[in-house]
C-alpha cells in the first residue's frame, strides 16, 4: 500500500528511512524529538519534498516527481486544528468537497455520521473561531475523515489536550481505521498513545535512521539502544 523510502537533508542529521505499510495496516513512528519521524510523515504527505528516494502509494506515486498536495489521497493531521476561522463548523468538515459529491446522500449521511460520533452536532453551525480547542481537534479529525483517504498520517495531534479527550480520540481513530479500513501512521512523543494507536507494529528511529521495529512487546522485552530503553522506561 505505502512503499517509501525517504532521504532529506537537514542541518543536524540526514533521514534516511524505508517504509512498507500494507492496506489496513498502522504503525507507531517513535523516538526522540529530533529524530527525524515528522520529517518522514511531511515529506509523504508532500509538506517538505525528499532529496532523494521514492514514494508511492497504492500504486500512485508521490515522488518523484512531486505530485501536488491536492492531488495525494491522504489525510494528515498535526497539533494544529488549521480550521478557517470565518467558516462554520460544518463549512470546515466539508471544504474541498467537490460539489457533485457533497450533494450525493452517501456522502451526506457519511458526513453526518462523522457529526454524530464526534459530538459536533451542537456546534456545527458556530464559526470555527468561536469553539473551544478541544472541539477543534474533532472537526479538524471529522474534515480529514470526510474525504475517506486510505492512508492517514498523524504528527502528535494530542498536543495539549486533556487525557480524557485524548483518551476519547484515541477511539474514535482506532474505531474508523477498522471500520473504513484505512493504514495509518502515527507519531507521538508518548510510547503509550502510539500502543493504543498502532498496537501492531513499532518503528523506532534515532539520528534519522530506524535503529529496531517490531511489536511493543519486543521493544520493551530488548530494546535496541540504550536511549530506547530510556523512552521506554516509565512503561
Amino acid at each position: 500500500m505505502l512503499k517509501a523510502h525517504i532521504i532529506k537533508k537537514r542541518r543536524d542529521l540526514t533521514v534516511n528511512v524505508q517504509l512498507h505499510l500494507d492496506q489496513g495496516r498502522c504503525a507507531g513512528l517513535f523516538g526522540a524529538s529530533g529524530a527525524g519521524k515528522s520529517t518522514v510523515l511531511a515529506c509523504i504527505a508532500g509538506i517538505e519534498e525528499p532529496d532523494d528516494g521514492h514514494v508511492e502509494v497504492n500504486g500512485l506515486k508521490f515522488f518523484p516527481p512531486s505530485l501536488p498536495l491536492y492531488k495525494r489521497p491522504i489525510g494528515y493531521l498535526t497539533q494544529e486544528p488549521s480550521l478557517f476561522p470565518h467558516l462554520s463548523v460544518s463549512e470546515n468538515i466539508t471544504f474541498g468537497i467537490p460539489r457533485h459529491r457533497a450533494s450525493e446522500k452517501e456522502h451526506c449521511d457519511w458526513i453526518a455520521t462523522l457529526r454524530d460520533q464526534l459530538q459536533l452536532t451542537p456546534q456545527w453551525n458556530a464559526p470555527a473561531s468561536l469553539i473551544s480547542g478541544g472541539q477543534a481537534r474533532r472537526v479538524s479529525l471529522a474534515r480529514m475523515l470526510a474525504r475517506r483517504p486510505p492512508l492517514v498520517l498523524l504528527d502528535e495531534p494530542f498536543a495539549g489536550l486533556d487525557r480524557l479527550l485524548v483518551r476519547e480520540l484515541i477511539d474514535d481513530l482506532v474505531y474508523w481505521s477498522q471500520t473504513m479500513g484505512f493504514s495509518m501512521i502515527a507519531v507521538d512523543h508518548q510510547a503509550e498513545v502510539l500502543r493504543k494507536l498502532c498496537p501492531q507494529h513499532a518503528v523506532v528511529l534515532e539520528q534519522g535512521r530506524i535503529v529496531q521495529q517490531g511489536t511493543w512487546e519486543d521493544l520493551s522485552r530488548a530494546p535496541a539502544t540504550p536511549l530506547l530503553e530510556s523512552l521506554l522506561a516509565p512503561l
